[in-house]
């Protein structure tokens, strides 16, 4: 039988009408992350687009940590960014906490603004 588990682990703060993590097990286990941002625990915006890349890998971290994972065990990336220079640096933080040889799938998309 499915079992499902919603999970806000406490150092990512309380998110906005969303749930950070939510585990389902059975047949097989899939986790799903929400709405990862470069913000702190406290939901402040932190420094430049490099920080917030960081902080938004450091968040994943986390959400991936309250379920036993690591970043080794994800399949597909979504990203959103409000600037398309912002690109490059975004890709070389990401990649900094990917492992080299076994990359997930992703898809990353200019966007106009965040919902936050």
């Amino acid at each position: 039988m499915s079992q499902t588990r919603f999970i806000n682990p406490q150092a990512l703060g309380k998110p906005p009408g969303y749930t950070h993590v939510v585990e389902i097990t059975a047949p097989g286990r899939i986790v799903y992350i929400a709405g990862q941002l470069g913000v702190d625990r406290d939901g402040k915006v932190v420094g430049d687009i490099r920080a917030q890349a960081a902080q938004t890998f450091e968040n994943l971290k986390t959400a991936l940590a309250a379920v036993g994972a690591d970043f080794g065990h994800v399949l597909k990336f979504n990203n959103y960014l409000v600037d398309r220079a912002h690109l490059p640096t975004f890709r070389e933080v990401r990649d900094s906490y990917l492992p080299a040889d076994n990359r997930p799938a992703r898809t990353t998309i200019a966007i106009s603004g965040l919902a936050r």
